[in-house]
């Protein structure tokens, strides 16, 4: 029996309840007064629950689909305003004993390159993304207790904020390792990361036990249960996210939407961000059974969709995703991205030789930081390297009633605005910071607060004259 507030992963992710809302979602497909009911409820910014985001999804009129668009864009604005938050993956190490069939980190893969990073490379690595203007990482590794145990991460984590380069620092780390215990989780929490995050891959049980049939990562319950644990051991940023195109997208839709409501009622904040990954071709996957099955205009539904269902919460897409895909993604609900990418072990320092590959899939959007930088300010929008937030302890409930509470434009904008101004001292070529400089002079002014203006105002001559790390 289907109940948000089970800590049973199969109670709180119910395969009946999501196949009766995939069947209520079909049957009024159609029923355009009740959808377009929908939408004017959702104009007022509070969300939808499954069932409702459900019937959003499955309409296919196309006149419905660009009032989704607008209505996304517009929550999109008034949440987040035009700033979209840069982070970089760093890869740790690629070894793994699960048999992920959808990943080339699979322990059965004899072609990969294994690879691990001692603290001599982590230090390298890191030194060449603050030479990029990264300040947020997040950290990637297979699951294998012996070369990945949690005391290996931990280790890396302390390296990686010890690092100071020139005027660079990493001010937020985030996590992505598999599902842990309790004591871990303190661990990390203790360790001072930013988000815990974990996907689910799929929330079928029938589909995600197929889809790992060995290893620690093949119990179900014990994955989808991880942010129960990770939110019990004080890790209140936790980040949800599914591989679209393993399963039906359909249910995986409606499933993380149920996880999101579970940690709503359950700890009283859902997920800080929801990743939207697509399955991308990789050595030693068959690209027969996985080959990115969700259409464009069906994944742009999707984005939009989210956006309007969970108005709070962050959108994340990686360079898995194609400059064009992007584009249109970051008017449709998509909060951060990342940039200059590397999905191999050690890709920053030396790009790795193609049949030394250590990668866990193919990048589609190759372009460097600087480049992605320049074409978001093109695009209208305000490149954010800001990690104020996690920095000041507005985390969890408190980083939510923030964003609820309309405070983005007189704290979340102003310490974008400084951040770029600080990767524009640093970092940018000469036509980025002139384009970089125009955009922080307009949205300056745009600062609702006059002192917060007048505030921002100063410490922007305070980093063009070389002091750094200013936040609200």
């Amino acid at each position: 029996m289907y109940n948000s507030k089970s800590k049973i992963a199969t109670e709180f992710i119910d395969d009946a309840e999501i196949k009766k809302t995939l069947a209520y979602a079909e049957e009024n497909k159609e029923n355009l007064e009740l959808i377009r009911g929908l939408i004017k409820r959702a104009e007022d910014c509070k969300g939808l629950n499954y069932k409702e985001a459900a019937l959003l999804l499955e309409c296919e009129d196309p006149e419905i689909h660009q009032e989704l668009f607008s209505l996304a864009e517009r929550i999109k604005e008034k949440f987040y305003g035009n700033r979209i938050v840069m982070f970089a993956p760093l890869y740790l190490s690629n070894y793994c004993i699960n048999g992920c069939r959808y990943c080339p980190y699979h322990g059965k893969n004899k072609s990969i390159t294994r690879k691990k990073l001692t603290q001599e490379d982590i230090v390298k690595e890191v030194t060449a993304l603050q030479d990029m203007g990264h300040k947020r990482l997040a950290l990637e590794a297979g699951e294998d207790p012996k070369m990945n145990p949690i005391e290996y991460i931990l280790e890396c984590i302390d390296t990686i904020y010890s690092i100071k380069h020139k005027n660079g620092a990493i001010r937020r780390v985030n996590v992505n390792i598999a599902a842990t215990t309790v004591e871990n989780y303190k661990k990390l929490k203790d360790a001072g990361i930013g988000t815990y995050i974990l996907f689910q891959e799929t929330y079928n049980k029938e589909s995600y036990e197929y889809l790992h049939p060995t290893g620690p990562k093949s119990d179900y319950a014990y994955h989808t249960e991880a942010m129960d644990r990770a939110m019990e051991a004080g890790i209140d940023d936790v980040g949800c996210g599914v591989l679209f195109g393993l399963n039906m997208y359909k249910y995986d839709f409606v499933g993380i939407l149920m996880h999101a409501q579970h940690l709503e009622d359950t700890f009283g904040c859902g997920p800080h961000t929801i990743s939207v990954p697509r399955v991308r071709p990789a050595d030693d996957i068959d690209p027969d059974e996985f080959d990115n099955g969700v259409p464009d205009d069906v994944f742009k539904r999707i984005i939009a969709v989210l956006r309007i269902a969970v108005p709070y919460t962050g959108i994340i897409m990686s360079t898995r995703e194609s400059k064009e895909m992007r584009a249109a993604a970051l008017h449709l609900g998509v909060s951060q991205i990342s940039g200059g990418s590397r999905t191999s072990v050690g890709g920053y320092v030396e790009e790795e030789p193609e049949e030394d590959n250590s990668a866990q899939f193919d990048v589609s959007d190759t372009r460097t930081l600087n480049q992605v930088v320049d074409w978001l300010i093109d695009e209208g929008h305000v490149p954010s390297f800001c990690t104020a937030c996690y920095r000041e302890g507005r985390t969890g409930d408190r980083f939510m009633s923030l964003v609820k509470s309309g405070q983005i434009a007189n704290i979340c904008q102003p310490n974008a605005l400084m951040t770029l101004k600080e990767y524009l001292e640093d970092y940018a070529s000469p036509e980025t910071k002139e384009k970089g400089e125009a955009i922080i002079r307009k949205r300056l002014e745009m600062i609702p607060n006059e002192k917060v203006k007048e505030l921002v105002r100063e410490h922007l001559g305070d980093i063009h004259q070389g002091r750094r790390d200013f936040r609200l």
